[in-house]
């Protein structure tokens, strides 16, 4: 499993654990039944303590998204991909209004909120088309 953790970005790590598999629930990266790594394996595989997987998987199994199997371990509830793509949604857009407010706080008219926006819209889309032409020659 694939999530990167930063330590410095003002995030719980535990909460960068829920949110990045929430956030591959529902883009497909993580399918209903999937097995998720054992607390141990993660805890190696990111160099954190057991405590704080053990945590970010609870605050998981009760938003019901993932659920113990006895004898195999946790594994992505049929309902979890809704339940992430509402919750991806409800975050991004709290996250998004957060930093319009502060523009809009610090002076920036509509229009050079617009502006900033466009600009940075473009950009990840530049990055995109980049990636895919890299990956397509890779192939």
């Amino acid at each position: 499993m694939f999530l990167h953790i930063n330590p410095n970005n003002g995030l719980a790590i535990y909460d960068q654990i829920v949110r990045q598999i929430k956030f591959s629930v529902a883009s497909d990266g993580l399918y209903p039944g999937d097995l998720i790594p054992s607390v141990r394996e993660l805890a190696k595989e990111l160099a954190v303590n057991p405590n704080t997987v053990s945590r970010a998987y609870r605050e998981l199994q009760a938003d019901q998204v993932l659920i113990t199997i006895r004898g195999t371990g946790l594994q992505v509830t049929q309902n979890a991909p809704e339940t992430c793509k509402k919750d991806r949604t409800r975050l991004l857009s709290n996250r998004i209004q957060s930093v319009l407010q502060e523009a809009s706080q610090s002076g920036l008219t509509r229009q050079e909120i617009d502006q900033i926006i466009k600009k940075e819209l473009d950009r990840l889309d530049k990055k995109k088309s980049k990636n895919s032409s890299t990956e397509s020659k890779e192939s």
